[in-house]
């Protein structure tokens, strides 16, 4: 099984993705939206825990998009199977580092491209990371991703978008 999206990241204007490599846990894609290139990677989590088991959940995913014709690298998202809660945020955390995401449906994103660059070195360089949210119901989350591989499919999306 792959470890990773296997859908447009928007259906309406994107082509089927194209998988470049797999890297341990994390996967490395291309595809091409309103003509333009994207590359992300993606993984799901190894461990998903829930203050309700009997909640159902859709596919979890957290990706690192670029998108080097709109000038966008690094770009966090998590996807969490669920409707959040309104105005909760979420927090990841990575190893020892600490970082808060705003909710909007079922996704989540950094406040800023700084913060996207940060998260993104630190998937790079990290060990474990920690993705906790709350439901529209109620329901806290705790998602557990392993990071072996993330530098490996980052390293791919990187050349495959931008040559370096």
């Amino acid at each position: 099984m792959l470890a990773g999206l296997l859908i447009p990241l928007c259906p309406a204007k994107a082509d089927m993705p194209h998988l470049i490599s797999v890297h341990g846990k994390w996967s490395a894609y291309n595809s091409t939206e309103d003509g333009k290139k994207v590359c992300y990677m993606s993984s799901s989590p190894v461990k998903a825990e829930s203050s309700n088991p009997k909640d159902k959940r859709g596919d979890v995913y957290a990706l690192i998009t670029d998108r080097p014709a709109d000038g966008t690298k690094n770009v966090f998202s998590y996807i969490t199977g669920y409707t959040y809660k309104p105005q909760t945020d979420v927090t990841v955390s990575i190893d020892k580092q600490a970082f808060t995401l705003f909710t909007q449906d079922d996704t989540a994103w950094a406040r800023d491209g700084a913060t996207d660059n940060k998260i993104a070195a630190a998937i790079r360089k990290g060990k474990t990371m920690i993705v906790k949210g709350i439901s529209a119901h109620g329901v806290k989350t705790t998602d557990t991703f392993v990071l072996g591989g993330a530098k490996g499919a980052y390293d791919a999306i990187s050349k495959d978008c931008t040559g370096k």
